[in-house]
């Protein structure tokens, strides 16, 4: 299967379009195993397994593991999802961006190493900078197009002069992943959630591309406006959250809160589904 039908089939299977993302704090961690780095796989393993029916992808964010030098530990969770949730597709957030002889590197590491299935990536090295992960056959691709941060006006939302139509930087990386760039079909892209009006705008120019979406729940993303901005029956939408599920409580109780959380989460974007 390809990326783009292993996010179909999960969206059928757990009638989900909620993505949980795995970004293990150790100072934010349950009591019983707060500032503990030793304690991250426990940690979102927990997490996993609370929440494996109910998400249509897990978004493990690389850099929470680097800094606590638990590479291992995310290589063993990557297993672990695998084993225990075979049917969900994992998208490794790294935000790579790098000329074509280190992107080989990072790709293999994504794809090889970690054995995910997608992987964010910037695109404002260009072409040569994405091409080397459309080299994994059925592998997927999200290209950073509107970010939920308010720094990303800094340049997302200037305007190119020299390009006909002069689009602003994110229309233009929407219609080069829906067009040119994707000659496999494996390209994606992430629009935040606090710009609903953004995610319309990259939906009309990329109206097939899967949408990964942060910014729901912690960041203030409204879950009902982001759907209806951005889903279609043949434009699936990843809808990422990460902390409000992740912290959903400090007590021994945490995997048991944090599926309450994501099963709320999943019946919203559900329910504004239905409606879209």
């Amino acid at each position: 299967m390809t990326f783009l039908d292993q996010l179909h089939a999960a969206e059928r299977q757990n009638q989900s379009l909620l993505c949980v993302g795995l970004d293990p704090e150790p100072s934010r961690l349950p009591l019983s195993m707060r500032g503990d780095t030793h304690r991250l796989y426990d940690f979102c393993a927990a997490i996993v397994d609370a929440t494996a029916d109910l998400v249509i992808a897990f978004k493990p964010q690389i850099a929470y593991f680097a800094a606590c030098g638990a590479e291992a530990q995310l290589e063993k969770l990557m297993r672990h999802m695998r084993a225990a949730a075979p049917h969900v597709p994992i998208i490794l957030d790294a935000k790579r961006g790098d000329i074509g002889s280190t992107a080989e590197q990072y790709a293999k590491e994504a794809f090889e190493r970690y054995g995910a299935d997608a992987v964010t990536l910037s695109p404002f090295m260009g072409w040569d900078s994405v091409e080397p992960y459309l080299r994994f056959e059925g592998k997927g691709a999200f290209l950073l197009c509107r970010t939920s941060n308010p720094g990303g006006d800094d340049l997302q939302s200037q305007t190119l002069h020299s390009v006909p139509g002069q689009p602003k930087v994110f229309e233009h990386v929407a219609s080069l992943a829906q067009g040119p760039w994707n000659r496999n079909g494996q390209l994606g892209l992430v629009v935040g959630a606090t710009y609903p009006a953004e995610i319309a705008r990259v939906r009309e120019l990329a109206p097939t591309l899967p949408l990964l979406i942060p910014g729901v729940g912690a960041q203030g993303g409204d879950a009902v406006a982001t759907v209806r901005a951005g889903y279609t029956p043949n434009g699936p939408i990843v809808v990422n959250s990460s902390r409000a599920v992740l912290y959903a409580s400090a007590g021994e109780d945490f995997a048991a809160a944090a599926r309450s959380v994501a099963q709320a989460t999943r019946e919203q974007l559900e329910l504004a589904k239905a409606a879209a």
